[in-house]
């Protein structure tokens, strides 16, 4: 009985810490732009089967990828039996003095079988490829890892939520382990089948009934509180994206990649201007900015996108600008945005949008050479596995230095007085433009 209010005291302190932290994004997501509306539901839902479940742009590296997509699906089945813990311990059945207690989902028959047996691979699979995730980063020191924006802290906390997963796929084992044991010792029917756990229980098969399920209880609460603890430490981690790679995923854009939105203020002005007797729109008003200089000014899909980085660096790793040695790197934008949002936030709750400490996005992490080096390829939108948008952001701050500063580089300067005065971006008049072939000898037929 103590152990059981002990466990739900527990599961509604865990849960009520988790829920506070997510409101805390809401609550600056409340303060940023709408960026579009959530149309084209059918064309979302096959971009979410076919990127995030099927795992389709991780699978371009076939063997990391597939690793990585396995530890995916593995997770999906697994959370399906810690909500069954979850459940189970609520209810009761776990802290019931008869070792052959029920099971929720055990009504499932067959079907829970096939889901407990998976679980039971996918646990040992998930411990084996973590481990090789962990030596990987500890001693390969893959490239794309590296870089002047990954900080000691964000290498510790990818190390740190690693092992974490490792330790919650030990305890799962080591509680289907000492489940098999026991109630195999005690001559009880066995929920569900485990073809790893199984195996290597026939090594405990001397030990008592009591003894081993005290032992499966030990796993059952290191387990648990790890899941807790897991929980409550993803919205302050890169693996956040744990929560976040599905949302995002569905949420991304859905017209062409290289698409790139208009500004519909100043695409209003230009139809005003284009059009002088259409009726004026009385209810628009001027912007407060052009663009954006800080996080405020981003749309709430930008902020998402920062909380949904995976820190992979595949973005970086594809970026010709960065390739040919230019400081501009993709995952940097998305972090700087993340972590200036994470300075800020604090006064943006005491005072509201209005709190300015004097830094910005753009200038104070962001600087002009980083944002005028992109070619606006969009390889890093291509590549990136989570389906993030760099290229938005990058765009609306160099909207926010030529519309706001009137500091692009000479050559857009050039460019753009041409076009106003010439109407193309080359310095002659139109009555000049073809006098590069008043010489050339042409057939007409």
């Amino acid at each position: 009985m103590i152990a059981h209010l002990f466990f739900i005291a527990a599961i509604v302190s865990a849960l009520s810490l988790f829920v506070y932290s997510v409101l805390g994004i809401f609550k600056n997501i409340k303060l940023l732009k709408t960026p579009y509306p959530l149309y084209n539901v059918e064309d979302r839902l096959k971009k979410l089967f076919e990127v995030a479940f099927g795992q389709t742009r991780i699978m371009r590296f076939p063997l990391i990828g597939f690793l990585h997509a396995l530890v995916f699906w593995g997770f999906i089945v697994i959370t399906i039996g810690s909500a069954e813990m979850i459940f189970d311990g609520i209810l009761g059945f776990t802290f019931d003095d008869n070792p052959a207690n029920d099971r929720v989902l055990k009504f499932l028959g067959i079907f829970y079988d096939i889901l407990i047996g998976l679980g039971d691979v996918f646990a040992l699979l998930i411990f084996s490829f973590v481990l090789v995730f962990l030596i990987r980063r500890k001693f390969m020191k893959v490239k794309r890892f590296e870089g002047n924006e990954m900080r000691h802290k964000d290498h510790k906390d990818a190390a740190i939520a690693l092992s974490f997963i490792l330790f919650l796929m030990i305890t799962l084992l080591g509680m289907n382990i000492f489940y098999v044991t026991a109630f195999t010792a005690g001559g009880y029917e066995i929920s569900g089948i485990y073809p790893v756990s199984g195996t290597i229980a026939a090594l405990f098969s001397g030990i008592s009934v009591e003894s081993a399920h005290f032992l499966e209880m030990i796993n059952w609460w290191a387990h648990i509180i790890l899941i807790m603890a897991f929980a409550n430490y993803l919205p302050y981690s890169k693996h956040f994206h744990v929560f976040m790679s599905l949302p995002n995923v569905y949420l991304s854009k859905t017209t062409a990649l290289t698409h790139l939105p208009n500004m519909q203020s100043v695409k209003k002005e230009v139809e005003a201007m284009m059009n002088p007797n259409a009726p004026a729109n009385e209810t628009d008003s001027e912007p407060e900015r052009f663009g954006v200089k800080d996080v405020e000014d981003a749309t709430w899909k930008n902020y998402l996108d920062s909380l949904t980085c995976t820190q992979c660096g595949r973005c970086t790793s594809v970026c010709p600008a960065n390739l040919t040695g230019k400081k501009l790197s993709p995952r940097k934008i998305v972090l700087d945005y993340r972590r200036r949002m994470e300075e800020k936030q604090k006064g943006f709750r005491k005072q509201g949008k209005t709190y300015d400490d004097g830094k910005s996005l753009y200038g104070s992490y962001t600087t002009k050479e980083e944002l005028w080096a992109c070619t606006t390829c969009n390889a890093c939108a291509q590549e990136c596995p989570v389906c993030i948008d760099h290229p938005s952001l990058i765009l609306e701050m160099r909207r926010y230095i030529y519309l706001e500063e009137s500091a692009a580089p000479s050559s857009i300067n050039s460019m753009c007085t041409n076009i106003e005065n010439n109407g193309a971006p080359w310095q002659y008049s139109s009555a000049d433009r073809l006098n590069w072939a008043k010489d050339l000898s042409m057939e007409v037929n």
